[in-house]
């Protein structure tokens, strides 16, 4: 203790410095209690907003992606618009048909040979448009083989009507099954914290599947989100940089069937190598948690996303475990799945601590040459 006073440098802190967390005996080191604007919220939804865009014929060329990512109620509608407005238009069309061959002026004449039986007005042609394109076939109302244009309406409406059928009912399918829903079952821890671990200091967060059906090939990553400005002056706003989450050495591939920590090593490589609990106050930036795999259930790709700001984490904490051996079985306990308790840990950066080590090995080192040449 003694060697760190020396340096200047307060190894653990003091119970004055600690933040007091309402309803809870954790203690936040935080840059502030003020609100700032999230990048990706917890829930993983990205806060990005896109505007001024000329070109907006490029979503039309994917129509397909675009009535997919429509909200329920626009999706719904643009569902019953397409249906409706083409048993209109075509309802107008026999409508006319029946006008100009005075079909309207004829409907109980024996004698007549009209070109589509039984239509005497827009609602009754409505009602044939809708009952060939469903295919209803009620049997009053029909084109008969009296004229070519009522046969060659009747083909066309059917074309339009299967094509129809097969863009709504292959929309409907997907956007039911798409694997969004599937990341509200993913769950992140509320907080990271950081400690040490194996003698190196780490940011950790848990990550858990409430699911019995499990994720397959699921892997881990996470991005820094922080501006900076250049050495030549440039800002970079919201610059994007990854790091590390055993990448090397295969422990970002995950087989989450029960809730997982997972830690960061914070070295040379890491960009919090020089952050200290002190300057992770002053800091602002945000980390990007993002959990990819395959739904078991669908083969279809699922992506999870959550982010940490910089008050979000927990300096000198670790995770309280949360699985237990009861009959013969691991059983999980997710109401401690957030739970944290405090750990003893400097309060200096991973960088100060290993000068501090470097140090302390040259003064063993010088040590133990002294006493050789005493000897």
């Amino acid at each position: 203790m003694k060697r760190f006073k020396t340096e200047g440098i307060l190894p653990f802190p003091k119970k004055k410095q600690r933040c007091k967390l309402i309803g809870d005996d954790r203690q936040l080191y935080s840059s502030s209690n003020k609100k700032r604007q999230r990048y990706v919220t917890k829930d993983g939804k990205s806060q990005v907003n896109l505007g001024n865009i000329e070109e907006k014929k490029r979503f039309l060329s994917d129509i397909f992606t675009t009535i997919v990512d429509l909200k329920y109620r626009w999706f719904l509608f643009v569902f019953m618009m397409c249906y409706i407005v083409t048993w209109i238009m075509f309802a107008e069309i026999y409508f006319i048909v029946a006008w100009l061959r005075d079909d309207v002026n004829h409907i109980r004449d024996q004698t007549w040979n009209p070109c589509i039986e039984n239509v005497d007005s827009f609602l009754s042609a409505l009602l044939f448009s809708v009952e060939s394109q469903r295919t209803i076939g009620y049997g009053y109302r029909m084109v008969t083989s009296n004229c070519t244009e009522g046969a060659i309406l009747l083909m066309i409406q059917s074309i339009i009507g299967s094509m129809i059928d097969a863009l709504m009912v292959g929309c409907m399918f997907v956007k039911i099954s798409r694997p969004k829903k599937r990341a509200q079952t993913l769950m992140f821890s509320t907080n990271c914290v950081i400690s040490y671990r194996d003698d190196e200091l780490c940011l950790m967060f848990r990550i858990g599947d409430l699911r019995d059906s499990h994720m397959v090939d699921a892997k881990i990553r996470a991005k820094l989100i922080k501006s900076r400005q250049t050495k030549e002056g440039e800002f970079i706003a919201l610059e994007q940089s990854e790091f590390n989450l055993g990448y090397n050495t295969g422990e970002d591939r995950l087989f989450l069937v029960e809730p997982q920590i997972i830690s960061h090593t914070i070295n040379t490589s890491s960009p919090f190598w020089a952050m200290s609990a002190d300057s992770l106050k002053r800091e602002q930036f945000e980390i990007v948690v993002i959990l990819e795999g395959i739904v078991e259930a669908t083969g279809m790709t699922c992506q999870a996303r959550t982010s940490y700001t910089d008050d979000e984490i927990l300096w000198g904490y670790r995770f309280e475990p949360c699985m237990s051996l009861e009959k013969g079985a691991f059983r999980v306990d997710y109401s401690r799945f957030d739970k944290t308790f405090e750990v003893t840990t400097p309060l200096v950066s991973a960088k100060e601590m290993q000068a501090l080590k470097d140090l302390e090995r040259n003064e063993h080192s010088i040590s133990a040459v002294t006493l050789s040449l005493l000897e």
